[in-house]
């Protein structure tokens, strides 16, 4: 199995794809990032991969693993990111 690309791998490829210095490819996915951090709440879109999305998780009861007690869990908020069918469908399919 090959390794996942690292950061700089990725604002590497950009840079040359696009002839970029790999500075502005670097502040461009942090910017991405930035602006998907502060959106996330209303649903934040990356076309062709997916959205984050907040969800409410209701209150439920647990097992501590170790003592084996049933404990109350909290309700409370998640982030979640939902991948897009376009980008399951080429990942599953072999790629394009």
């Amino acid at each position: 199995m090959a390794k996942a690309m690292t950061k700089s791998q990725v604002a590497d490829h950009f840079a040359k794809k696009f002839g970029l210095k790999k500075k502005v490819a670097v502040q461009f996915f942090e910017e991405l990032a930035n602006l998907a951090y502060s959106e996330a709440k209303n649903q934040f879109t990356i076309p062709g991969i997916g959205k984050l999305v907040l969800v409410d998780r209701k209150a439920r009861q647990g097992r501590n693993p170790a003592t084996g007690e049933i404990i109350q869990i909290p309700a409370k908020k998640v982030v979640k990111f939902r991948v897009a069918k376009a980008a399951k469908d080429a990942i599953l399919s072999g790629g394009m």
